[in-house]
């Protein structure tokens, strides 16, 4: 009988006075979360050093919240104004220059594209493009290129090409397998941690200065 008396109460004080018993039992709201379940999402982050011939250098920093899509920043100086191809490899080793990066990253198997199509390599990243000092500044947000996970692009290599990607619709033979960007200017791997300080990235025992 008293647990029937106090049910009654409770429900009576919850129907008068609502907003003041959830500010003292916050657990009887419906919309209330437990602290305990709100756990704020991881934030990974990468870093990669572009480098290659002549004076073209770079950096090229990445972010992915858990579950969302990774954003790059680019900036790489030392270019010829106008576009160049601006792609992930398969490979990060670059014991023979950018070369030994092998081909655009592509898990799914799939033809060359731009980065909106539906069809593309997941390495496709479209252009960047220098200004007249030869700077080029941009930044890219893509569902492709986790940094975890299987198709993690963690050790695997930027590429910075010589041409303009004609994102597969050039209509000549390179263009869906490269979308005829040509040669390869500059190359960089990205780590979670660099393997050697930024001041000493010239030095020949840093693997991340194979170039």
């Amino acid at each position: 009988m008293q647990a029937v008396i106090a049910a009654r109460a409770a429900q009576t004080v919850l129907t008068a006075f609502p907003s003041q018993l959830f500010l003292f039992y916050p657990q009887l709201n419906p919309a209330f979360t437990p602290i305990s379940v709100a756990v704020a999402a991881e934030t990974k982050t990468a870093v990669a050093i572009i480098k290659g011939g002549s004076q073209i250098q770079g950096l090229i920093s990445l972010s992915q919240p858990t579950n969302g899509p990774t954003t790059v920043n680019v900036r790489v100086t030392g270019l010829k104004p106008g576009s160049h191809g601006f792609h992930l490899h398969e490979f990060g080793g670059t014991t023979n220059g950018c070369i030994s990066t092998g081909s655009h990253f592509n898990p799914n198997k799939l033809k060359h594209g731009a980065p909106k199509d539906k069809i593309r390599h997941a390495g496709d990243l479209g252009n960047i493009v220098a200004n007249a000092d030869g700077i080029a500044e941009t930044t890219i947000v893509d569902n492709q290129i986790p940094l975890s996970g299987p198709n993690a692009i963690i050790v695997r290599a930027f590429v910075v090409h010589e041409l303009e990607d004609d994102l597969g619709k050039g209509g000549v033979e390179l263009s869906l397998p490269t979308g005829n960007a040509g040669g390869r200017l500059a190359c960089g791997v990205p780590y979670f941690k660099l393997p050697c300080p930024l001041s000493q990235f010239t030095r020949k025992n840093c693997i991340c200065t194979s170039l």
